[in-house]
């Protein structure tokens, strides 16, 4: 698919195409075409990331100390949720991938796609400026953000879960994802938890681990 869809609906105009598509271009594709790859946009790109969310952090939420702060960033400049920023611009339609890659469906591989997503970030800053950068992580992240932030030094009802569960020795806990309703921007996914085969509970949230965080919760409720 042609890059022009992707700037016309982020609503961007790249002055250098090739940059834009150098973003998009898998080392195993580079390689296969001796052109250079997104690895080095993808460095700049994490710096970015990391600077933007780390000012967002620290501008608007005053209130968490050093350690939370660095807790939540982790939480949402991670694998995850790259991936799912990817998913919901359809980035797999605009990666390039080696003719084997593509076989092996690696323009769906989560982790070639969140790392188009910093090379995608790096070539926006490089040739729009930072504020279209921060823009589009913001826009994107800052809902991430927000649940990350509320989540942040709360007991992990999981690991306490866990701890109840196994207290008489070795049990197989499962966390299995049922339902996902709602638009791409504002999904909620609905978990189940069991013990041994036995569902505990469901729980939903506007993220997976969220879901499953709700889940246990209530799973500990009942027992």
């Amino acid at each position: 698919m042609e890059l022009e869809v992707l700037e016309k609906k982020l609503n961007m105009n790249f002055s250098n195409k090739e940059l834009l598509q150098t973003a998009f271009i898998h080392k195993s594709y580079a390689y296969e075409n001796h052109i250079e790859s997104n690895e080095k946009l993808e460095f700049l790109g994490d710096a970015i990331l990391e600077l933007v969310t780390s000012e967002y952090l620290y501008k608007n939420y005053y209130k968490l100390k050093e350690g939370e702060m660095t807790k939540v960033r982790a939480t949402v400049v991670c694998e995850a949720s790259l991936y799912e920023v990817a998913k919901r611009h359809n980035f797999s339609d605009f990666l390039k991938v080696s003719k084997s890659e593509r076989l092996a469906k690696g323009n769906e591989n989560p982790a070639i796609l969140a790392d188009s997503v910093e090379a995608f970030i790096a070539a926006v800053f490089l040739d729009l400026g930072l504020e279209k950068a921060k823009e589009f992580i913001l826009s994107n992240l800052s809902e991430s953000i927000e649940a990350a932030s509320k989540n942040v030094g709360v007991k992990d009802y999981k690991t306490v879960l866990q701890e109840k569960l196994q207290i008489h020795g070795e049990v197989k806990i499962v966390y299995e994802l049922i339902k996902e309703s709602g638009p791409d921007h504002n999904k909620i996914f609905t978990v189940n938890v069991s013990c041994n085969g036995k569902v505990l509970a469901i729980g939903s949230g506007r993220t997976k681990k969220g879901a499953e965080m709700e889940a246990a919760r209530i799973a500990l409720e009942k027992i």
